[in-house]
């Protein structure tokens, strides 16, 4: 948290705490929509993380990843990417998919377009959350999957997004359905003018 408060207001910590515990509860209803089924939210929370540090979080910078990425537009301008290790991923397409976890295999179009999707609908109400409580207009933009060795994704994202900060919001959280669980994991990236609005002085 004191890491937190040295980047933005105290203010916007505090939203961004309260973000990560109803803003992610909002973005599981649409999975749950998705899929459904019930879904409950445990151990949310929102922390910065080094860019260099993701590719160990998630195995390695050469382990297969698949990200789903978006770019809110707006009042509050950044890059958003829901970011799972190539296996987590595929369990995910069965979820949404109603298949036996273990099914899928590979992603072709089809079932890039059932993570698109899930990208669309949990990215929505995870910035909708975000806008009804700042005030401010969010619009997310159509979302691509990207999969390719963990340190590639971050190059592409880092050179489009032209980060001239070293770090990044974690929003993190555990998706349970049942006996199945789901890391699901928000790295959000503000634009500079985000930083430069809700910026510690």
């Amino acid at each position: 948290m004191t890491e937190l408060k040295s980047l933005f207001t105290e203010e916007f910590v505090d939203l961004l705490v309260k973000i990560s515990g109803e803003g992610i509860v909002n973005a599981a209803k649409g999975f749950a929509g998705m899929i459904g089924k019930e879904l409950e939210v445990k151990n949310s929370s929102v922390k910065l993380v080094k860019l260099l540090d993701i590719s160990k979080m998630l195995g390695g910078p050469e382990d297969e990843t698949v990200a789903i990425y978006l770019k809110s537009e707006g009042t509050i301008a950044g890059q958003m990417m829901l970011v799972f290790p190539f296996d987590k991923a595929m369990g995910i397409v069965d979820q949404i998919m109603g298949e036996p976890i273990g099914t899928t295999q590979s992603l072709g179009q089809m079932e890039k377009s059932a993570l698109q999707e899930l990208g669309n609908i949990t990215g929505t109400y995870f910035l909708n959350y975000v806008a009804d409580n700042t005030g401010s207009f969010v619009r997310p933009t159509p979302p691509a999957v990207m999969v390719d060795m963990c340190a590639a994704i971050l190059d592409i994202v880092i050179a489009t997004a032209g980060i001239e900060n070293e770090e990044v919001l974690m929003f993190d959280a555990e998706f349970k359905q049942g006996d199945l669980s789901t890391d699901i994991q928000f790295w959000v990236i503000p634009d500079p003018k985000t930083i430069t609005a809700y910026g510690a002085k």
